[in-house]
């Protein structure tokens, strides 16, 4: 067993740091035999809170069911001059698609693209490419079409640590209705109150009309 707490730490932060992709629990108890997995669990507890200073540039994350080291999001222009790459970008029927995955898999190409009512050949193809989307199987159904699911990568992409971290549905919705709200222009208040009449009277005589009957 590692002498103490503050040595367990430190070999821990040059694990995980010297690591180009997130490092499962199990794999860190597998190379750290000496202690036992609540003492590890606890050191990276602590590591968390070490890193959580918000004016520290880099954090320590538990995503893609494993832990790594990121740097601070408001940071991100500057490290991308030092590494020269370019913030990925999705369109949306790439979005559409890996939501539609990302919640719905195992699924096939044909469910897809029931729900999204296009082809989605081309977007998946797309997807399976960048490693987002990864081949499960085949559905035990006549025609035995392949069935879809994300990857590990997309979990590390998006900063979850694993599926049970997705977002519900409705706070996806509730955000998007905030959103909408956020984007619509103050309406003046205390304007003309022959105006305002107008209006209250208009919406009275549509409430009144009725409606017109399909195939009359």
């Amino acid at each position: 067993m590692l002498s103490n707490n503050s040595r367990l730490k430190s070999v821990l932060e040059s694990l995980i740091f010297v690591s180009d992709e997130p490092v499962p629990l199990d794999k860190l108890c597998a190379i750290l035999e000496e202690s036992n997995r609540d003492d590890i669990r606890k050191a990276l507890s602590e590591l968390q809170e070490d890193y959580g200073n918000p004016e520290r540039g880099i954090f320590l994350a538990e995503v893609a069911r494993g832990w790594q080291f990121r740097t601070r999001e408001e940071n991100s222009d500057f490290v991308r001059r030092l590494v020269k790459t370019k913030a990925s970008r999705f369109s949306q029927s790439a979005l559409e698609t890996l939501a539609i995955v990302a919640y719905r898999q195992p699924i096939t190409r044909a469910e897809i693209e029931y729900y999204r009512g296009v082809d989605s050949g081309g977007v998946l193809k797309t997807l399976l490419e960048k490693k987002l989307v990864k081949i499960l199987g085949k559905k035990d159904i006549p025609g035995r079409p392949l069935i879809y699911g994300t990857t590990r990568e997309f979990l590390e992409i998006f900063s979850l640590r694993d599926l049970k971290s997705l977002p519900s549905l409705r706070e996806i919705e509730e955000l998007a209705l905030e959103e909408s709200f956020e984007q619509q222009e103050e309406l003046p208040l205390g304007g003309n109150d022959a105006s305002e009449s107008e209006t209250q009277a208009d919406r009275q005589e549509k409430g009144n009309q009725e409606p017109e009957r399909v195939g009359e």
